[in-house]
């Protein structure tokens, strides 16, 4: 789950915060570096096609590896190519080849996603699932810092900016990026590997109930309506795969399943939104990419798996709702770090402090938030829950980050950071809302 993980983690970046910097340094304004992250709604409409991805087999691969590390290979192969084109293409001269290779990227890695959190939580009972939650966001974090440490680490050398008299250390050098995109192509073979190792999740009662289920509705429907036999099978596949879970979702939780889906929306609101900004503040603060991927490589490296693991540690021993609570005021209140550095200009101590700071937080909040994600899923509809789920969480903020750039122009840094931190604020009520709704279902784990 470690290795599974971090292939997981590793795109993300790549089509975001990493390609703001490189935009930025290219001289994109900041403007249309916002809009451009809108590349991550992919990210927030992947409950779409989950259905797919949760029941339909893949020719060959499902038969040879099973539906979940079927698809887990094929979304990583997509990765691998978008890569290698985002590798190839130079912003500066073609910024709109660029962002077709970047939406391919960001289609994969959710399609990735979609089967990776269904294979993880097919892998384990809800119990365990807070323990599995933090290795996988361990991984997770690792490779978001091996595509924005690693990679700005990996351009700076090819460059020829370090330890280099009389050299910008910020300068643009579009082979450099080439090299350091290349090598993030061929670190998804660690996912590949992982994948082909890695044991395929046994079927659940659950599934096999369901299965059940649309092969009745299936020959009902061809003999009560004398509907085709063919027609009936694709009705009784799309109540199961696609109505069925959204169905199921309602039925459990009711009028609280408004209230799960608030707060789902709204948790990484905070995080999120600044997060399309960091990159190129630190271009603008006068960071060059060696500073940023040393400070991050260390601290950030030190600090996320401390917070993965000190919120898989608390999410166990004091429940996921109160950790859910904690993460989501370090989260915002890490963001008013961010507004304290943006006063300091060039200021490396400065940013160790903010970044280690950033990466104990959101280690924190992100491995409670998962274990409680994976908490409202059925395991009957792993795939397609989840990835409404995740979806929902990204919806929004992804949309908000859009305007971010026009914002830091009018406003400054400054006024963005504390804009993201506050906006965060009424996640404390939902959290506070959806403890009360959980202990009236008689939940164990608050």
């Amino acid at each position: 789950m470690l290795f599974l993980g971090f292939s997981a983690g590793l795109p993300l970046l790549l089509v975001l915060g990493t390609l703001s910097f490189r935009l930025r340094e290219a001289g994109i304004d900041r403007t249309t570096i916002g809009y451009l992250t809108w590349v991550g709604l992919a990210y927030g409409f992947k409950w779409a096609w989950a259905p797919l991805v949760d029941r339909l087999p893949l020719p060959w691969l499902t038969r040879a590896l099973g539906r979940r590390r079927s698809w887990l290979l094929a979304s990583q192969i997509a990765i691998i190519g978008g890569l290698l084109g985002m590798a190839l293409t130079d912003p500066v001269s073609a910024l709109q080849t660029l962002v077709v290779f970047t939406l391919i990227v960001a289609f994969a890695s959710a399609t990735q996603d979609i089967a990776l959190d269904a294979y993880r939580i097919e892998s384990a009972a809800i119990d365990k699932q807070a323990a599995l939650a933090a290795t996988y966001q361990t991984g997770y974090r690792l490779g978001t810092i091996w595509a924005g440490a690693g990679v700005l680490f990996i351009a700076a050398r090819a460059a020829g900016d370090v330890g280099a008299e009389g050299i910008d250390a910020t300068r643009y050098v579009a082979a450099a990026w080439t090299i350091a995109y290349l090598v993030m192509a061929a670190s998804i073979v660690v996912g590949v590997v992982a994948v082909l190792l890695a044991p395929e999740p046994a079927g659940s009662e659950a599934r096999a109930d369901i299965a059940a289920q649309e092969q009745a509705l299936a020959h009902r429907l061809h003999i009560d309506r004398g509907i085709s036999p063919a027609t009936a099978r694709l009705l009784a596949w799309l109540q199961a795969a696609v109505v069925g879970p959204f169905a199921d979702f309602i039925r459990r939780f009711r009028w609280h399943a408004l209230l799960l889906l608030a707060l789902i929306a709204t948790y990484r609101i905070s995080d999120v939104v600044m997060g399309v900004m960091a990159f190129p503040f630190y271009v603008d603060m006068g960071y060059s990419k060696d500073e940023v991927a040393a400070i991050s490589k260390v601290y950030g490296v030190i600090m996320t798996l401390a917070g993965a693991f000190v919120g898989g540690v608390l999410a166990l021993r004091f429940g996921v709702m109160r950790i859910l609570f904690v993460g989501a005021v370090l989260s915002a209140a890490s963001n008013l770090l961010f507004a304290w550095l943006a006063t300091r200009g060039h200021d490396p101590t400065g940013l160790i402090f903010v970044i280690s700071a950033d990466n104990l937080s959101q280690g924190i909040a992100s491995a409670a938030f998962i274990a409680y994600l994976s908490s409202l899923t059925n395991v009957a509809y792993s795939a397609t829950q989840y990835a409404l789920f995740s979806s929902v969480m990204l919806l929004l903020p992804k949309f908000i980050a859009g305007f971010s750039g026009s914002f830091v122009d009018a406003y400054g840094y400054v006024a963005f950071f504390h804009a993201t931190a506050w906006i965060g604020a009424p996640v404390l009520i939902l959290v506070w809302l959806a403890a009360r709704a959980r202990l009236a279902h008689g939940s164990p784990s608050q």
